[in-house]
């Protein structure tokens, strides 16, 4: 009986929290926020302040006017619910979290690391398998909060070995948007899916053989000598990737514009003739791509070519 009046006291405090910060981030002042949706200012008050809780009417009339659905306005994660029904072992780790900070993640090793920015309030990190049945006590997620910076460490502590993490661990960590700062990220996996982020600088070190890089506003940085595959679609900002002697593929919607420039000693970035999305970095495209490192060759081409 506790818990459950403990999980509703908690639900309503988020369902206040969320509206309050989404009508902040719309620059809506309650007034303003209570016209549109047709109720009172003091309707916006009592909810926000978790005097009220809106009736479905209300909440379909919020979501409407912040474009989400109903499950993202009450800050489900509908894509981990689906994704983990997908896995028949998982293993959550989650941390309340309460102001902006910066992130080091590091992971011993896995076959594919997703890091997704949520609106919600907790860091959450999934560790998800359909083979390992013992996950919860052969990895071990630690989380120390310290100051204005956060480390997240993923750590083999059982008998599994690395080589089956490499194979047969996902893993998925989720970071409140309205609280990441920078992240910086180190492991090795052969997938690496960095998607819905907006920060100032985000840095992935370590061995990837696929990145994919989706609706993102950033400064991005991949330092890895592994031949890798990239494929970007709707990023913004700046796209710098580090290697050594590697020879790697970047795929781009053909929709996206962007630019690039080559730095460091004898690499080389080949493009196809064809793409009508290429600017001058002069002309300050939305994206600038920048070859960094030694002796190494990137061959950017249309998104629709990894089809082939």
């Amino acid at each position: 009986m506790v818990c459950a009046c403990k999980t509703k006291m908690e639900d309503k405090f988020m369902i206040s929290m969320r509206i309050r910060e989404l009508r902040k981030q719309a620059k809506l002042s309650q007034e303003m926020m209570a016209e549109k949706i047709g109720v009172s200012r003091q309707a916006i008050t009592k909810w926000e302040t978790g005097l009220g809780v809106p009736d479905i009417e209300n909440l379909v009339a919020i979501a409407d006017l912040f474009k989400l659905s109903l499950d993202e306005l009450m800050g489900r994660d509908i894509e981990h619910e689906t994704l983990a029904k997908d896995y028949l072992y998982e293993s959550v780790t989650e941390y309340d979290i309460d102001g902006k900070k910066d992130f080091d993640i590091s992971f011993m090793g896995a076959n594919k690391l997703m890091l997704y920015a949520y609106e919600g309030e907790k860091v959450k990190v999934i560790l998800l398998s359909d083979t390992i049945s013992d996950i919860q006590n052969e990895l071990k997620t630690k989380i120390d909060d310290i100051k204005w910076k956060i480390d997240i460490d993923i750590k083999r502590v059982g008998i599994l070995s690395e080589t089956v993490a490499k194979n047969e661990l996902t893993i998925k960590i989720l970071i409140p948007q309205l609280y990441m700062g920078e992240v910086e990220l180190n492991g090795n996996t052969n997938i690496l899916e960095l998607k819905n982020l907006e920060l100032d600088n985000i840095e992935f070190g370590g061995k990837s053989k696929e990145i994919t890089l989706e609706n993102i506003k950033s400064h991005i940085e991949i330092d890895t000598n592994e031949d890798a595959k990239l494929y970007v679609k709707n990023v913004e900002g700046a796209l710098d990737i580090n290697q050594l002697s590697a020879t790697s593929k970047l795929y781009i919607s053909s929709t996206d514009e962007f630019g690039f420039v080559t730095k460091g000693v004898l690499n080389k970035v080949l493009c196809k003739q064809d793409m009508l999305n290429i600017k001058e970095v002069s002309e300050e495209p939305k994206l600038v791509i920048e070859l960094n490192g030694i002796k190494s060759e990137l061959s950017i081409c249309h998104m629709e070519d990894s089809m082939l």
